[in-house]
């Protein structure tokens, strides 16, 4: 049997190695139509601020070692222009004819560039190495001191402390009023004043209709990312008659599957479930894609397994600052037909006797049934352990009694004896209980 997967990077390289596990005779081929199949995406502003001094250090696979240790055939450079279900065909640009008998698509998401002057030289986008290289090399050559930024969600927001840590002045656009899609107010308020120390003004609810040569807006930016957000690569899975939901990418079940038999679908292109709402969300990150491709991969080699969701965790690290969020916030929440209550705390982030720093926590629960709808973490040492507690029992449907009962670690160094989601689940009960 043949399995052809159409896209590499998180989801279709985890999809063909969870199927080459599963069935070492399955003959898997993966086609991408880039020069590369495995890369580290995350770690490109990391790559421009420098903490990571060469861009093949981002590469995670080589096709080569791809088929030499895992037995997949891995063809970059190939672009599927076409897909044929009657025939159980993709079709490569060129002509070139491929059957499948299980298909996966990995087709990923593109950034956002529908804003009038967004091909001037000036201006990037930082989604693939060839971004990478390209917007790092313009910034060694021409040395600009003043940059734009469009778009104040995690990846926007780490390209603006990554060229903020090479010296330059930035002003971030975002069109919403609030920061990393979340409808909290507390939040944005607090990391925007935390920007401003580091030469980084947030302009919120202002939409960017157009760049010109060395301004966005009448602001002078020498040089601009465009990051607004990502469009999923769905074209050629509607036009074989694959549905999309209704966030505008594919629409999968809960085993990957399309409503076409034998085609699967994982990962930046397709839509996943939330574990808190359990309706359909489109949440492209890269943890994510992972996940929903083991399990398309496993799927098309025969098993029968399923993907219970997200919670739409994140973390942002911003130099020593770390921001987090997972679930609902509080508008949100009563979006979704819930009776919302929340509480905001500040806490040490260890004994106090050895230097502790102040961690920030919210806490959203329904008020009818006391069930934890979601979360946020802001500090500097932590926050990643703490917003992964959250997730859990997010995934788990705790409500904030059971939550509040958590056998959390104390030791001085690391954490305090009452931990930070600890005070914050205690603030809450009361609230509840009032």
């Amino acid at each position: 049997m043949r399995l052809v997967i159409v896209g590499g990077v998180a989801a279709g390289m985890s999809a063909a190695a969870r199927a080459r596990r599963l069935d070492p005779s399955l003959e898997i081929v993966v086609l991408e139509r880039g020069a590369h199949v495995a890369w580290a995406a995350c770690g490109l502003p990391f790559y421009l601020s420098g903490r990571v001094a060469r861009l093949d250090d981002l590469i995670l696979f080589t096709p080569e070692r791809f088929q030499r240790e895992r037995g997949v055939l891995v063809r970059t450079g190939a672009e599927v222009t076409a897909i044929r279900p009657a025939r159980r065909q993709v079709v490569l640009r060129g002509g070139e004819q491929i059957s499948y008998d299980r298909l996966i698509l990995a087709t990923g998401a593109r950034p956002r560039r529908d804003i009038a002057g967004a091909e001037l030289p000036h201006v990037f986008t930082l989604h693939t190495l060839e971004d990478g290289r390209r917007l790092r090399s313009f910034l060694d050559e021409q040395r600009p001191r003043r940059a734009g930024v469009i778009g104040a969600g995690y990846i926007g927001l780490e390209i603006a402390d990554a060229l903020s840590e090479r010296g330059l002045e930035v002003t971030v656009w975002e069109a919403r009023p609030w920061v990393l899609d979340r409808q909290d107010p507390e939040l944005t308020q607090l990391l925007e004043r935390r920007l401003a120390e580091r030469r980084i003004e947030l302009r919120l609810g202002t939409a960017v209709s157009g760049i010109e040569p060395g301004s966005v807006q009448g602001v002078p930016a020498e040089v601009v990312v465009i990051a607004a957000g990502l469009q999923p690569n769905v074209e050629l899975a509607a036009e074989a008659g694959i549905e999309l939901g209704r966030f505008g990418a594919i629409r999968v079940n809960d085993r990957m599957e399309t409503n076409l038999a034998g085609v699967y679908a994982a990962g930046d292109c397709a839509e996943t479930t939330h574990v808190v709402t359990g309706g359909p969300v489109y949440l492209p990150l890269g943890t994510t894609a992972n996940k929903m491709g083991r399990v398309a991969g496993a799927n098309a080699a025969g098993r029968r397994e399923r993907f219970g969701g997200v919670a739409g965790t994140l973390i942002v690290a911003l130099r020593e600052l770390a921001i987090a969020v997972t679930g609902l916030s509080v508008a949100q929440a009563r979006q979704a037909g819930f009776q919302p209550v929340s509480v905001r705390i500040e806490a040490p982030d260890r004994s106090r006797y050895l230097g502790s720093r102040p961690t920030w926590v919210e806490l959203v629960a329904d008020r009818n049934t006391s069930r934890l709808l979601g979360g946020s973490v802001v500090g500097e040492k932590g926050v990643a352990g703490r917003i992964n507690v959250v997730a859990t029992a997010l995934a788990a449907g705790m409500t904030l009694e059971q939550f509040a009962q958590l056998d959390l670690a104390y030791t001085p160094p690391l954490a305090p004896v009452r931990d930070p989601l600890l005070v914050a689940a205690n603030e809450l009960n009361k609230v509840l209980a009032s």
